[in-house]
C-alpha cells in the first residue's frame, strides 16, 4: 500500500495513472483479502488520486469514442471489490466513497466516470436515507462544471445508482421525490427518455414496499402507496390556511414542479401497470384524481374573486408546469396517452383561465411590485393556452381571438391614461410596464402562431400605430422612497428597479421588431402629419434609439434590439454608413464581453450572426464596397479568431451563412441569386472554414474525447436526447462548408464562378503555407491545413471545367515539387491523376514534370512516379494509347537507373504497370525491349539475398496507394475524410467520420449525391498493414549487400529487418569504410522531444562512435534547430525510427539479440555510474525531457544507472546526461581494447 501511495502522489502523472491502473486491476484478479484498511485506503488515497482529470485520457491505440481504461476499470474495480465485501459493511463503504464524492471540488471529468462505476454496480439494497441525501449531495457537486452534457450524464448515471443501489423499504417516497428533483428536466431527466421510462419501471416495482412518511395518513390495502402519496401531494398543495394573511410574494416554484413531475411519473406508472395487466381500455382513474384538486380551482377562477392569491397563484404554476410537458418519444403527441388526457382535461377551463388572466392583467388588481412577478406567470400562460388548443383543438380560437382583442385594448388604453400624468404613483408606473409586457406577448403569439390568423383582429392596426409612433427607449421613473416604503409587502431597491426598467426597454424593441417584420418600409400611416419625417429620417431616429438601447440594457436583454438592426441597417448603409458602422463596433462589443458568460453568450452570438450576416445587410453593404463592407470582413476574422479560443463560434456563422446563401427563406428566384452574391463577396468564410481548426492542448483533447465517448453512448444516456444539440465540435465547421460545397452547381454560372475562386484561394493559401518559416512536420498546425487544402480541392474537382482546370493545373504540380508529408502527396497525386482521365489531353504538361533538373524534382520525383503507378486509369479516355505508352516508358524507365535507392523502387513500380499495359496491347515498337525490360523486373522479383531490397519492393507493391487503392472506385466523402487520413497516420482528431456529415443536418446534401462511402477492401485496411510514409529519398529500408553500397543510407527502420546480423552487418560495413571503432553501443532518444537535445544527441552519439541513433520520428532531423546543433553528425551515424508506442517490441527484440537495457533513472536500485561495468553490447534508453522515464518501461531494464550528484538541483538535462554515460561508455571499451 506505501509503493501505491507513492505512487498515487507521485507528480509524475503517468507513473501515478500507472499505479492506479495496476492497483485496479491487481485487486479486481488477484481478489486480495478483505480488510478495513483497505477499504480505508479505496477511500482515501486512491479517491484522491482519481480526481486528476489527466488520468482519464485514452490509450494511444484506442478509437475516438471509446471508454478510456481507467473508466473501464473502476467499473471492474467497484463491482468485484463490493462482491467481495461482506453484506454488513457494503452500505458503510458505499456511503463513505459517495461521501467522498461531495468532500471536494471534483472536475466534471472524474466525477462522471465514478458516477458511471456506481451505476454498474450490481443492483443490491445498501443505501438508505443518508446514501440518498449523499447522492443529492454529489448531484449539486455536478452542477458547478460547465461541461453541459457531461454534467447532465453524471445526473443519469446517479439516478441509476439510486435505482440500483436504494433499499427501498428505508427511504420514504417524499425522500424520493425530492432527490428526483435535483435532476435537470433540461440535462438529464425528461419524459421523452429512456431514463424516465426506466424510472418508471422502478418506481412500478417497488411501489409498496417504500418506507411510510412521518406525515402520511393511514394506506388502504387496495390503494398503491405511489397513488396515495402524490394524490395527498396535489391536496395539500392546493391547500391554503384560512387565517394566513395575503402574501403579495409569489410561492417558490419548487412546490409546483415537484407536484407537476410526481403527477406525470404516476400517471406514466399508472399506464405501464395497465398494460402489463393487459387492460386495453384504460380509465385514468388515478390521473383524474389527481387532476380534480386543480381542475376545480381552475373552473372557479374567472368567476369567483375571492380565491386567495395563493391558491390562485399556486394552481397557475402547476397547470404551467403541466402544460410545458414534452410527450414521450412518438410520432405525435396524440400517440402519447398520458399527456393527451392531461391535455384535454385542461381544456375544459381555458375560458375561466383567459378570464382571470384578462381581469388581473387589465384592471387594477397587480399594483405593487411582488406583483411583476405574478403577471409573469400570468403572460407565460397565454401562449401556452394558445399552444394547447392548436394542439388539441381550434374549437377554443374565438375564445382566444376575444382575449387576444380585448388584452390588445385595454392594454394601450391603460398606457395611455397612465402616460398622460406628470408624477405618475407606483401603482401607475406598475400598470404602465403590465401593459407594454402584455403587448409583447400578443405580438410574440402572433409571430409564432400565424395559423391562428390573429393579425386579422381589428386590435392589431391600433397595436401597430401605437408602437410605430411609440417613444422608444422611454424608462419608468423610480417611484419616491416614502411611497416605496408606504407599499405593505416590498423593500425594492434600485438595483431591482433596474430590473424592471430594462425588461421595460426589452419589451418595447420585441413590440417594434413586430411592428419591423409587418410592416418592410416604414410608409407614413395616415398619421404623417403628426410626424413629419421621411422614411429614411424616422429609420435613421430609430436605429440611433437601438445604438442608445445597447448602452442601457444588460447583455442578456439586447437580442430584440439585433433584430430590429437587421432591418434598418440595410436600409441606411446607403445614406448613413458611419451610423450602421457604429451599431457593427457595438454589437460585437457586446457579444465580445460576453465570451467568458456560458448562459447568455450562445443566444446573443445566435442574434448578432442574424444580424452581421442577414443577407440583405451582406448584399448593400458588398455593392457598395464601402467601410461598412471592410467592417464586416474585419468581424468575420474577428470570430474565427475568437473560436480558436472558444469552440463552436465559427460553427454559428458558417451554418448560417451557408443555410442563408444557397437556401433563402423568400421563395423567390431573384432572392436566391442575390443571396448567393454573398457567397462570392464573402467568400473568405468558406475559404476559412475549409480549413479551420486547431491543434488543440492535452486538457481541451480530453474533454473532446469524453465529449465523443458520451455521446456515443446515445441513446442510452438520456443526456444525449435532452441537451440540445449544439454542434459545437471543431468538425462541423468543415462539414458545413464541405456540404455547401456539394450543394454547388457547376452549370450555373454563379456558382461556378464562385467554385473557381475557392480553388485559386485554396492554391494561394497552399503555396502561403508552404512558404512560411513555421516548422513543418507530421500533425503540425501547417500539415493539417494543407491537408484540408487539399481534401477540399478533391472535393471540388468534378465541379470544375476543362479551361478552368487547364490553369489551375500547373499550381497543382508545382505543388506536387513540394517537401510535403505523405498524406498531402497521396491528395495531390490523386487531384493530378482524376484531372489526366478526365482530360488526357493536359499529358503534355505532366510530361513536363519530368523535365526538370535533378535538384528541384529530388523531393517530388516519387509523387510523380506514383502517379504513373495508375497509368491504366488515366489512359481509359483515350483512343490512341500506344503514342502515349510509349512516352511513358521512355520516361519511367529514365529513372530506373537513377542513383537513389527508393526512386529505383517507385520507378520499377510504374514500369510494372505500364510494361502490363504494352504487353496488353502489342506494342510492337518495344520488342527489343522486351528482354532487358522483363529480366529486370524479373530479377526485382527473385532478389535473393538476406538484405532488405527484396523486402522493401514487397512491401512497395503491398502499400495501399498501389495495392488496393482506386482513384475512380474511392472516390468518396468517407475516403477523402476519414479513411485516407486514418491510414496516412494523420492525428486522430483529424479524421472525420460520416456520422458527422449525417447528424450535421443545417446542410443537407444533395439527392443525387453519390459519392458517399469508402469500398470496404480500402475500409478494412489498417494502417500498419500498408503504412509507409513516401519521404523521398528516405523511405526504404538499407540493403548490406555490396549491389547496394553505393548509396548513402542513414536510416534504417528496425521493425521488419531480420535480428541482429543485418542490422550489424551494415553498422560494421560503415565504420570499416570511415576507419571508425566498432561500437556495440545503441542510444534511444525516443522519448525525447526537443530537436535541440536530438541534435546534440546525435553529434555526441557520432563523435564516440554509438552504431545507432533512436529517434522517435525522423522528422526532427529536417528541423533547423536539430541540424543546427548537430552540424551534420547525422549524415555519418545511423539513425532508426521507433514511435515511443514501439519502444516495447524495440526492447524485447533488443533484448534476444543480446543486448542489455540500460535505463538513466534514478530509482531505489540505481547503479552508481562510476562503479557500473558497461557490457560491449549496450542500448542506453533516454528519459522525456519533463517525465523521464514511462513506468511501463522501467521494468523492461535490465539496469538502472544514475549520475552522483553534489548539488541541490536534481536532475541534468537529458543531453548532458546521455553524453556523460556516452562517454563512460566509450572510456571503459577503449581501456579494455588496449589491455587486449
Amino acid at each position: 500500500m506505501c509503493i501505491y501511495k507513492r505512487m498515487f502522489e507521485s507528480e509524475n502523472k503517468t507513473l501515478t495513472k500507472e499505479g492506479i491502473l495496476h492497483f485496479l486491476e491487481l485487486y479486481e484478479t488477484k481478489h486480495l483479502p478483505n480488510s478495513l484498511g483497505f477499504s480505508e485506503f479505496v477511500i482515501g488515497p486512491l479517491m484522491d488520486a482519481l480526481s486528476e482529470s489527466s488520468l482519464y485520457s485514452r490509450t494511444p491505440g484506442q478509437s475516438m469514442g471509446a471508454c478510456p481504461p481507467l473508466g473501464m476499470r473502476l467499473q471492474n474495480f467497484l463491482a468485484t471489490y463490493l462482491m467481495l465485501l461482506p453484506e454488513e459493511e457494503k452500505g458503510s463503504f458505499l456511503l463513505k466513497f459517495i461521501q467522498k464524492m461531495t468532500s471536494r471540488h471534483w472536475c466534471a471529468v472524474p466525477i462522471l466516470f465514478l458516477s458511471m462505476a456506481l451505476a454498474c454496480i450490481p443492483a443490491c439494497k445498501v443505501l438508505g436515507t443518508d446514501g440518498l441525501q449523499a447522492l443529492r449531495d454529489v448531484l449539486q457537486c455536478t452542477m458547478i462544471t460547465h461541461q453541459i452534457l457531461l454534467r447532465g450524464a453524471a445526473q443519469c448515471y446517479l439516478l441509476q445508482t439510486a435505482m440500483h443501489l436504494t433499499d427501498v423499504e428505508k427511504v420514504s417516497l417524499p425522500e424520493v421525490s425530492s432527490f428526483i428533483l435535483c435532476l435537470r428536466p433540461d440535462e438529464s431527466l425528461r419524459r421523452d427518455t429512456m431514463l424516465w421510462i426506466e424510472l418508471c419501471s422502478w418506481l412500478q416495482v417497488n411501489d409498496r414496499n417504500f418506507r411510510k412518511s412521518v406525515r402520511s395518513d393511514f394506506e388502504h390495502q387496495e390503494t398503491s402507496s405511489l397513488y396515495q402519496y402524490v394524490r395527498g401531494l396535489v391536496v395539500e398543495y392546493l391547500k391554503t390556511p384560512a387565517s394566513e394573511r395575503e402574501n403579495c410574494f409569489m410561492p417558490d416554484w419548487f412546490e409546483a414542479k415537484l407536484v407537476a413531475t410526481m403527477i406525470l411519473l404516476a400517471a406514466d406508472v399508472e399506464q405501464m401497470r395497465n398494460k402489463s395487466s393487459g387492460k386495453s381500455n384504460i380509465e385514468w382513474i388515478e390521473l383524474e384524481a389527481f387532476l380534480n384538486p386543480l381542475l376545480d380551482v381552475l373552473m372557479k377562477l374567472g368567476s369567483n374573486a375571492y380565491i386567495p392569491t395563493l391558491k390562485t397563484d399556486k394552481s397557475l404554476q402547476l397547470l404551467l408546469k403541466l402544460l410545458q410537458t414534452r410527450s414521450l418519444k412518438c410520432s405525435n403527441t396524440q400517440d402519447d396517452k398520458v399527456l393527451s388526457f392531461i391535455w384535454k382535461s385542461l381544456m375544459t377551463p381555458v375560458e375561466s383561465i383567459l378570464e382571470f388572466i384578462l381581469r388581473q392583467l387589465t384592471t387594477n388588481e397587480l399594483s405593487t411590485v411582488g406583483d411583476l412577478d405574478r403577471c409573469d406567470l400570468y403572460l407565460a400562460l397565454i401562449p401556452e393556452i394558445v399552444n394547447l388548443c392548436s394542439q388539441v383543438s381550434w374549437k377554443k380560437l374565438p375564445t382566444i381571438k376575444n382575449f387576444i382583442l380585448s388584452l390588445t385594448n385595454a392594454s394601450i388604453r391603460n398606457f395611455r391614461e397612465t402616460n398622460c400624468k406628470e408624477e405618475p404613483t407606483l401603482k401607475e408606473q406598475i400598470r404602465k410596464v403590465i401593459s407594454m409586457a402584455s403587448l409583447t406577448v400578443v405580438c410574440e403569439i402572433m409571430d409564432r402562431k400565424p395559423e391562428a390568423h390573429l393579425e386579422a383582429l381589428p386590435s392589431v392596426d391600433a397595436l401597430k400605430r401605437f408602437i410605430l409612433f411609440f417613444q422608444f427607449n422611454e424608462v419608468v421613473k423610480k417611484p419616491s422612497y416614502i411611497e416605496e416604503k408606504s407599499s405593505l409587502c416590498e423593500e425594492t431597491s434600485s438595483q431591482g428597479w433596474g430590473k424592471i426598467v430594462a425588461h421595460y426597454v426589452r419589451d418595447q424593441w420585441i413590440c417594434l421588431r413586430f411592428v419591423l417584420n409587418k410592416i418592410p418600409m416604414l410608409a407614413q400611416e395616415e398619421e404623417a402629419s403628426e410626424l413629419p419625417l421621411s422614411t429614411v429620417e424616422r429609420s435613421r431616429k430609430i436605429l440611433q434609439s437601438a445604438l442608445e438601447a445597447l448602452t442601457i440594457l444588460p447583455s442578456d436583454q439586447v437580442l430584440p434590439v439585433f433584430n430590429c438592426m437587421k432591418v434598418l441597417v440595410p436600409k441606411l448603409l446607403n445614406s448613413s454608413e458611419s451610423l450602421c458602422i457604429e451599431a457593427f463596433d457595438l454589437a460585437w462589443k457586446i457579444v465580445s464581453s460576453l465570451s467568458n458568460t456560458q448562459l447568455i453568450f450562445w443566444s446573443n452570438l445566435k442574434g448578432f450572426v442574424q444580424f452581421i450576416f442577414d443577407t440583405e445587410v451582406l448584399a448593400v453593404a458588398a455593392s457598395a464596397k464601402g467601410q461598412a463592407y471592410a467592417k464586416i470582413k474585419e468581424i468575420i476574422f474577428k470570430l474565427i479568431d475568437l473560436s480558436t479560443t472558444k469552440t463552436g463560434v465559427f460553427n454559428v456563422v458558417i451554418s448560417h451563412c451557408c443555410q442563408s446563401w444557397i437556401f433563402p427563406t423568400v421563395d423567390d428566384r431573384s432572392a436566391l441569386t442575390n443571396a448567393f452574391l454573398n457567397a462570392g463577396n464573402y467568400c473568405e468564410l468558406i475559404t476559412e472554414a475549409c480549413v479551420f481548426g486547431t491543434v488543440f492542448r492535452r486538457d481541451q483533447r480530453l474533454i473532446q474525447d469524453v465529449h465523443a465517448f458520451v455521446e456515443s453512448l446515445g441513446e442510452k444516456c438520456a443526456a444525449n436526447v435532452v441537451t440540445e444539440s449544439t454542434n459545437r465540435d471543431d468538425h462541423y465547421v468543415r462539414v458545413c462548408a464541405i456540404k455547401f460545397l456539394c450543394l454547388l452547381d457547376g452549370s450555373n454560372i454563379l456558382q461556378k464562378m464562385f467554385m473557381e475562386d475557392i480553388v485559386s484561394k485554396l492554391l494561394d493559401k497552399d503555396e502561403q503555407v508552404s512558404r512560411s518559416k513555421t516548422r513543418y512536420y507530421a500533425n503540425s498546425l501547417q500539415h493539417r491545413i494543407k491537408n484540408r487544402i487539399w481534401q477540399t480541392l478533391l472535393v471540388l474537382l468534378p465541379k470544375l471545367d476543362q479551361n478552368f482546370l487547364c490553369g489551375t493545373l500547373d499550381k497543382v504540380f508545382q505543388a506536387g515539387f513540394g517537401n510535403n508529408q505523405a498524406s498531402v502527396k497521396y491528395f495531390i497525386e490523386w487531384i493530378v491523376i482524376l484531372s489526366l482521365h478526365k482530360y488526357p489531353q493536359f499529358l503534355s504538361k505532366f510530361w513536363d514534370c519530368f523535365c526538370y533538373d535533378e535538384e528541384k524534382l529530388k523531393t517530388s520525383i516519387c509523387t510523380f512516379l506514383s502517379v504513373l503507378s495508375h497509368f491504366d486509369i488515366i489512359l481509359q479516355n483515350t483512343s490512341e494509347k500506344k503514342p502515349v505508352l510509349k512516352k511513358a516508358l521512355i520516361v519511367v524507365l529514365q529513372w530506373c537507373f537513377n542513383h537513389n535507392f527508393s526512386v529505383r523502387l517507385y520507378a520499377l513500380v510504374a514500369l510494372k504497370k505500364i510494361w502490363g499495359m504494352c504487353r496488353m496491347l502489342h506494342v510492337e515498337e518495344f520488342e527489343a525491349l522486351t528482354p532487358v525490360i522483363e529480366s529486370s523486373l524479373q530479377q526485382v522479383e527473385n532478389m535473393h539475398g538476406t538484405g532488405n531490397a527484396r523486402r522493401n519492393w514487397q512491401r512497395i507493391q503491398d502499400h495501399f496507394f498501389f495495392a488496393t487503392f482506386h482513384p475512380l472506385e474511392d472516390y468518396s466523402l468517407e475516403t477523402i475524410f476519414y479513411t485516407l487520413p486514418r491510414l496516412s497516420e494523420v492525428a486522430e482528431d483529424e479524421w472525420i467520420s460520416l456520422c458527422k456529415f449525417d447528424r450535421f443536418t443545417d446542410i443537407p446534401l444533395p439527392p443525387t449525391f453519390q459519392w458517399y462511402q469508402s469500398r470496404t477492401e480500402l475500409l478494412d485496411l489498417k494502417p500498419s498493414d500498408w503504412s509507409q510514409q513516401d519521404m523521398g529519398s528516405n523511405s526504404v529500408e538499407t540493403d548490406g549487400q555490396t549491389e547496394w553500397t553505393d548509396v548513402q543510407k542513414k536510416i534504417i527502420p528496425w521493425k521488419n529487418s531480420t535480428p541482429s546480423l543485418d542490422l550489424e552487418m551494415v553498422f560494421q560495413d560503415r565504420a570499416a569504410k570511415l576507419g571508425k571503432s566498432n561500437s556495440r553501443l545503441i542510444v534511444v532518444a525516443s522519448l525525447i522531444d526537443k530537436p535541440t537535445n536530438l541534435g546534440g544527441l546525435c553529434r555526441t552519439s557520432e563523435i564516440f562512435g554509438a552504431s545507432a541513433l533512436v529517434v522517435g520520428s525522423l522528422h526532427y532531423v529536417q528541423d533547423k534547430q536539430f541540424q543546427h546543433l548537430s552540424v551534420s553528425a547525422e549524415q555519418w551515424l545511423p539513425l532508426v525510427e521507433v514511435k515511443p508506442s514501439q519502444l516495447v517490441d524495440y526492447l524485447q527484440q533488443k533484448k534476444t539479440e543480446g543486448y542489455t537495457i540500460i535505463g538513466v533513472e534514478q530509482t531505489a536500485k540505481s547503479f552508481d555510474l562510476t562503479e557500473y561495468c558497461f557490457p560491449e553490447k549496450s542500448l542506453l534508453l533516454l528519459g522525456n525531457e519533463h517525465e523521464g522515464i514511462p513506468a511501463n518501461l522501467i521494468h523492461h531494464l535490465d539496469v538502472c544507472v544514475e549520475i552522483p550528484q553534489q548539488g541541490i538541483i536534481r536532475s541534468l538535462n537529458v543531453h548532458v546526461s546521455g553524453a556523460l554515460l556516452i562517454w563512460e561508455y566509450t572510456r571503459q571499451q577503449v581501456i579494455k581494447q588496449k589491455q587486449k
